[in-house]
């Protein structure tokens, strides 16, 4: 009998993927400033713990560069594509990370980049944490749609709450203090988390 996947998160084990997140789609993209703000706690979190960080960049030269609300993002590694999905740029990076099976998810849109990065990371056996209210769309019905299949798949649909505590599992971590900040602000009530849309997934 295969082994049950049940979505455990340890820093050691879990890699953080943040998926273009770039000027020219502020304009389009609903509650853009919120995943943002959102993504920014996950990436926080990511270089407190020490976890490996990617941030993919969908055709720069017409998109512009990942917006400058994320912060420094000198401990990620990033990668310029044209690809609807992160993996193809980052493959080699992961696979050099053996101990890595875990990636958490952020960023657009999720009905095209996130959707088909969840499916190439799935296929190559990785466990995908989404976080929900860290992606978002143009489009609130491809978004939930978009949600509701990669759960279909064996995704974790997840919140960047249940990440941050999850992953550090105790408040004796010795970094619970550290990233205790990070918990104190809660993430934006930015409306794409809500009983009505769990309702639909």
């Amino acid at each position: 009998m295969a082994a049950r996947r049940l979505g455990r998160l340890c820093e050691k084990t879990t890699s953080l993927l943040l998926c273009d997140m770039q000027e020219k789609f502020a304009g389009n993209i609903v509650y853009y400033p919120e995943i943002i703000a959102v993504s920014k706690r996950m990436f926080d979190l990511a270089k407190i713990l020490k976890i490996p960080a990617f941030v993919t960049e969908q055709y720069p030269k017409g998109l512009g560069p990942t917006v400058n609300e994320l912060g420094d993002l000198g401990h990620a590694k990033k990668y310029e594509k044209t690809c609807f999905s992160m993996v193809p740029s980052i493959e080699k990076e992961l696979s050099d990370l053996p101990n890595v099976k875990s990636t958490i998810l952020c960023g657009i849109e999720t009905q095209a980049c996130i959707l088909r990065t969840t499916t190439d990371l799935l296929d190559k056996g990785y466990e995908v944490h989404v976080v929900a209210d860290a992606v978002s769309s143009r489009s609130q019905t491809d978004r939930l749609f978009a949600l509701a299949t990669m759960r279909q798949m064996g995704a974790f649909i997840t919140t960047s709450e249940t990440v941050l505590l999850q992953i550090l599992g105790d408040a004796k971590h010795p970094k619970f203090r550290e990233a205790q900040k990070l918990i104190m602000t809660s993430a934006p009530d930015s409306g794409l988390i809500s009983a009505a849309d769990i309702s639909k997934m």
